[in-house]
This record gives C-alpha cells, structure tokens and sequence, in this order.
C-alpha cells in the first residue's frame, strides 16, 4: 500500500510540474496598451561571413537573431552580429565598434550603407585583412537580403576611396560578384 501512495505522489508531482511548464500565462501589457519591440517577434537564422583563421578567405556561420521589419534594422543586426565577432572557427572581420548609421535601398537594389567611424579610424591591417572586411559585409549583407544587389560603403555620411589602400570603395559593389 505504500508503494502505491508513494507513486501516486510522484505522478501527482510530475503533473504538477508538466501543467507548470507547459501553462505559460500572458506577458504583462506594456504601459498604455502598446507592446514592446520584440511582440510577436520571432528569430530568423541568418548567415554571417567573416575572415578565416589563416585570413585567405571566408568562413560562413549560421546564427539565429531577432526578425527585424524595416531595412536599417535588418541590416544594423547582421552589421551587429558581424561586429560580435564569430562563435565558430572564424576571425572577426570588421574593425570593432562598427555599426550601422544609415541604410538606403534605391529602387534599383542599391543599398547605399554608412558605416560608424570606428570602420574607417579602427582598421589596421593589409590587403587581406581589407579584402576581407570588406568581403565580410558584403558577402553577409548580399546572403540575406535578396533585395540588395549592389552595396555601396561610406564612413560617417562622407565617401569612403579605400580603407586600407588596397580595395577601392569609391563604387558600389555588385552583390552577385561576391557570392
């Protein structure tokens, strides 16, 4: 008889904790009724460039981020991402502290994208180590967003001639050419 109390309390506790899991209640409203940002926002897996460990070429990785609606945001999280750097077996490629200032599509599929100014002040390095930032956004930036078919760089709202001397970025460059 003890055993089959005892059994009856394990199942009872397993049901309690199943019923605890799987009863999620409602986030709280945020304030005025509006929801926040991430409401109903659900996570995309994107793909990321960055440089390989020997810097000859690059290595992709999948990543999960937030689905973002408008453009600037869509690109501001991959440029985001690009700048944490890689988890796998990749070297980061972008000089740190990059980030999205301004993203313009034109209706050509033109993405003008103006970069901080840690791109342009925090780059040290190469030939290699410019193809590859450089390679690194555009190769990201091209895998997912289908839209973009050409991606012009600028620094701080100004034209950009080169980063390093070695890779001119005074014209746009052609999605397609990079993949």
């Amino acid at each position: 008889m003890r055993r089959v109390w005892i059994g009856l309390l394990v199942v009872a506790v397993l049901a309690s904790v199943w019923y605890g899991v799987t009863r999620r209640s409602p986030a709280p409203p945020a304030p005025g009724g509006a929801r926040g940002d991430s409401a109903g926002t659900g996570l995309k897996a994107v793909r990321l460039f960055f440089a390989s460990p020997d810097g000859d070429s690059l290595v992709s990785e999948t990543r999960e981020i937030l689905e973002q609606s408008n453009l600037h945001e869509r690109v501001a999280a991959l440029v985001a991402e690009l700048d944490r750097g890689p988890r796998g077996g990749g070297v980061a490629a972008l000089p740190a502290g990059t980030a999205v200032l301004h993203a313009y599509l034109d209706e050509g599929g033109g993405l003008t994208l103006d970069l901080s100014r840690a791109f342009e002040q925090g780059f040290r390095g190469g030939a290699m180590t410019e193809y590859a930032a450089v390679a690194s956004l555009v190769r990201t930036l091209g895998a997912n967003l289908p839209e973009v078919k050409r991606v012009l760089l600028v620094c701080g709202g100004a034209p950009l001639a080169t980063l390093g001397g070695h890779v001119p970025l005074d014209q746009p460059f052609d999605v397609s050419e990079w993949l």
